[in-house]
């Protein structure tokens, strides 16, 4: 697999694929432009060549259909405004084919950006469709994949692409995404962490089998936590669990134990009578969980057990939060692990939206060796899965061999 820098670009059409798609306001306002700075290494390195910039990426989940409120107009006027733009315009093409479109292409000059309609309004574009994504591959001379958080997607501009455009590379975002991925699960200084959260255990549960291999610890939170809980005999009252999986979760545990993998569950619980931030709440132990009450999140004794399995670990993992941290009420679990890892000698990598919210929130991004940019890509790596677009790329996502060392410039942004 090649990388932008290792090709000439110079006065060359480059049709970058990024993930812009960004949290909006009910007024079209951007809310978090994080993934559109995280790709400013892999842009200004374009510009630095004079090259005749294409940037394409999606928004929200159209189906196939132009939606207004799905426009990536906001984000062109966000890219101008970071880039600062004062000299060329960042242009919004009508669409991300067509006649027009190429037209636009055409009067391009070096240095100047053009920032294609959201892929998604083309049903093409989900269904990896050929002809969509060699209509997209004509637009270019030189096509380069920096959007890690779709590369799970077996999308036409992430795949289907890499079969009609004349030379396909990785950005600096993809390179940076593998790079930590294989220093934290290859050779990984050890003691090596995992800390699973979230919602669903069915989500996690690859990957979770998956680090049973790899990990020295796995320590466990967030609603799937009851699936867990469960596994183990303890009533969780009202709590959201997966009733299906409670013998697989079981069977985790004791596959860890087999392992000699430490895998750590809650041993206390903040409780709600209800699904609300003014419910009425109380501390209980794992083990008394009342019947008509609910888990919300980890207690004070689970987060101090979870930063002393923490305490020695020369590299974590963390992909999902604590309990229902956008509560304030229950935020105390995922903010103190936050603290946590943010706090610890280890190498720190972070995958998910949910996460990420919570380490912002802290304002511990600083302290946190490298936050992901893709929430889905980053489990399925955890996963052992092959990513579509690394794979069409001619890279490798599973564990073979060394991490390469970190040439991509420093800045970002």
């Amino acid at each position: 697999m090649k990388f932008i820098n290792e090709v000439d670009i110079k006065h060359k059409r480059v049709l970058m694929r990024v993930d812009f798609n960004v949290p909006l306001d009910q007024d079209q306002n951007i809310t978090d432009d994080n993934r559109i700075r995280a790709a400013l290494p892999t842009i200004n390195y374009a510009l630095d060549e004079n090259a005749r910039l294409i940037v394409a990426s999606h928004m929200g989940r159209p189906k196939g259909k132009r939606v207004d409120k799905l426009s990536m107009a906001p984000v062109a006027r966000r890219l101008g405004r970071l880039l600062r733009k004062d000299l060329h315009e960042v242009k919004l093409a009508p669409d991300c084919v067509g006649s027009d479109v190429r037209k636009m292409v055409e009067d391009l000059k070096p240095g100047e950006v053009l920032v294609l309609e959201n892929l998604r309004f083309h049903p093409g574009e989900t269904l990896n469709d050929d002809d969509f994504a060699k209509e997209l591959a004509s637009l270019c001379d030189v096509y380069v994949n920096d959007a890690f958080a779709v590369a799970h997607r077996e999308n036409a501009s992430v795949e289907a692409i890499t079969e009609h455009a004349k030379v396909c590379v990785a950005g600096f975002t993809m390179k940076k995404e593998l790079e930590y991925f294989r220093r934290a699960m290859v050779d990984p200084a050890r003691p090596l962490a995992a800390v699973i959260g979230g919602a669903k255990a069915m989500t996690k549960l690859p990957a979770l089998e998956n680090l049973l291999e790899h990990a020295d610890k796995i320590i466990i939170g967030g609603a799937m936590a009851n699936t867990f809980l469960m596994s183990v005999g303890y009533d969780v009252g009202r709590s959201m669990y997966e009733e299906d999986l409670v013998p697989v979760a079981n069977v985790l545990l004791r596959n860890a134990k087999r392992e000699g993998v430490k895998m750590y569950i809650p041993v206390d619980c903040v409780v709600a009578d209800r699904f609300d931030p003014k419910a009425e709440t109380k501390l209980v132990t794992a083990q008394d969980v009342p019947p008509e009450w609910m888990i919300m999140d980890i207690g004070p004794a689970t987060s101090l057990l979870y930063r002393e399995a923490l305490s020695d670990c020369k590299t974590i993992i963390w992909n999902g939060p604590m309990g229902a941290f956008e509560m304030d009420a229950f935020s105390r679990g995922t903010m103190n692990m936050v603290t946590s890892v943010a706090q610890s000698y280890a190498l720190t990598i972070i995958g998910g939206g949910d996460t990420d919210v919570a380490i912002t929130k802290m304002g511990e991004q600083d302290n946190i060796s490298y936050i992901s940019t893709g929430g889905g890509a980053f489990l399925a790596m955890l996963s052992g899965e092959e990513l579509p677009a690394v794979a069409a790329l001619g890279g490798a996502t599973g564990l073979e061999g060394p991490a390469a060392a970190d040439d991509s410039p420093a800045s970002e942004g």
